[in-house]
């Protein structure tokens, strides 16, 4: 007679393709969201001529937006049945209206001022509900494409590799092809280059569509979306991990969205290209990419042999002690101010790839405490707190610029020259140092995690 009862299902390692297929997909996003990091205060404060306060309430107010799509997207993601799975159809379905409302922020009409920021509303809301629509979806598909955290941390490395070669080719290439092809018209040339990368970001994500594979099969979702809040809120890590992720992400956008400042008014640069088509900004931003890269290379390496928290917490204080080194250096010392960007923002390569696996080892806790798989609405409140961040560390340099009496293109003043040191230095160190020792509240570790991998396995083959 033939037992009744199942063997947990074994699944083989990701393949090469897989994994690239996977991360390419972050790289679609970061064609935008690098370019909204780096430059998108820049591009509308000195290029389209909009005040920097209207332009940081602006991106404050478009999270009034998302703290309603994220979570509700989530929960459609959670809930959609179809034979291509539950999260890869989005990747098909939203590429196209990602990458034409992308587009249009940089499209540039010349309206009235008023008329201007109407625009600029319009089209970033747009184009954050269109981000919403495919990423959330994205993030929560690694929840599903293995059971095993070792791999879905192998496939967010390379996600956050990609990441970083998509947020490095704009971060070397934005402005100098911006000005090659606008020919002398900054909003020209932004159109233009924006939509190349526009082009770009629509074919990869449906390549990863083509490359990936949903493994872990989920049954339907029955319960509400108010139930399923209410599970999360209480998953202690998990917050501890989303209030450290804000922290960290709005001190890292503060300070890639003071680069082009600092570099430009502090060390008193030309803009003019020093080596091929790169200026110094252009130079800057890339050696922190690069080091992004390569932290985020060995992030699951330092993961096979430290718990997830223990590493995040000792890199962002890290990055910290470096950031306020990096604000008692002379304007002139310019390789060393590249230098210490380089080394700070390589442990942020470690750090944000951690996250996202850590995002997913709290959906599998979850699971494992209520017997429900909430992937999607997880890693969409998750998503939340990354772009919350992301809007607040952009914001912050434009009521610091604000503030201190910033005028664009103009000689600054002393407090205005201190405030742009501060928000480029001091004020990221000491988010850094804070998000870190939320860390110290985390408790899913390593072998928390293998302890409910493995009873979940057993689960899972029972319902099968």
């Amino acid at each position: 007679m033939q037992s009744n009862e199942q063997k947990p299902q074994s699944h083989p390692s990701l393949s090469f393709k897989e994994k690239l297929g996977y991360g390419l997909g972050d790289m679609a996003s970061n064609f935008y969201l690098g370019f909204f990091g780096l430059y998108l205060l820049y591009y509308f404060t000195d290029i389209y001529g909009l005040a920097p306060a209207a332009v940081g309430l602006m991106l404050l107010i478009s999270k009034i937006v998302d703290a309603v799509s994220d979570p509700l997207m989530g929960a459609v993601a959670d809930r959609t049945q179809t034979k291509m799975g539950k999260y890869r159809p989005y990747l098909l379905w939203m590429a196209v209206p990602y990458g034409l409302l992308g587009f249009a922020i940089f499209f540039g009409p010349n309206f009235s001022d008023t008329g201007k920021l109407i625009y600029a509303y319009v089209t970033y809301i747009g184009v954050m509900l269109a981000f919403t629509a495919i990423n959330v979806p994205y993030s929560a598909l690694l929840a599903v494409i293995h059971p095993s955290a070792e791999e879905r941390t192998k496939a967010t490395t390379y996600r956050l590799v990609c990441a970083g070669i998509g947020t490095l080719l704009i971060a070397a290439f934005a402005t100098p092809l911006s000005k090659l092809l606008g020919g002398g018209d900054d909003v020209l040339g932004f159109r233009i280059t924006m939509g190349i990368f526009a082009g770009l970001s629509i074919a990869i994500f449906w390549f990863t569509y083509a490359s990936t594979k949903e493994r872990i099969s989920l049954p339907k979702h029955e319960s509400s979306v108010l139930k399923d809040m209410g599970e999360l809120v209480k998953n202690t890590s998990w917050i501890m991990l989303a209030v450290s992720c804000i922290l960290i992400v709005i001190g890292l956008i503060a300070r890639f969205s003071s680069i082009i400042y600092y570099v430009k008014y502090y060390m008193q640069d030309s803009g003019e290209a020093v080596f091929w088509i790169f200026d110094r900004v252009a130079i800057f931003t890339s050696f922190g990419i690069i080091g992004q890269i390569f932290g985020a290379m060995i992030a699951s390496w330092l993961a096979l042999y430290f718990s997830k928290h223990r590493i995040v917490l000792f890199m962002c204080v890290l990055h910290a002690v470096l950031l306020m080194i990096g604000y008692f250096v002379p304007p002139d010392m310019y390789a060393l101010t590249v230098f210490l960007h380089f080394i700070g923002i390589g442990t942020f390569g470690v750090v944000i790839t951690l996250f996202f696996s850590m995002f997913t080892d709290c959906a599998e806790y979850g699971e494992w405490k209520t017997g429900k798989r909430t992937s999607g609405l997880t890693v969409s409140a998750s998503m939340f707190a990354l772009k919350f961040g992301s809007a607040l560390g952009g914001a912050l340099p434009g009521f610091i610029l604000a503030y201190v009496g910033f005028v664009a293109n103009e000689v600054q003043t002393d407090e205005a020259i201190l405030g742009l040191r501060l928000m480029a230095t001091a004020v990221p160190a000491i988010l850094f140092a804070i998000g870190g020792l939320m860390m110290l509240f985390y408790t899913l570790d390593k072998q928390t995690i293998a302890n409910i991998e493995s009873e979940l396995k057993v689960r899972r083959a029972g319902h099968a």
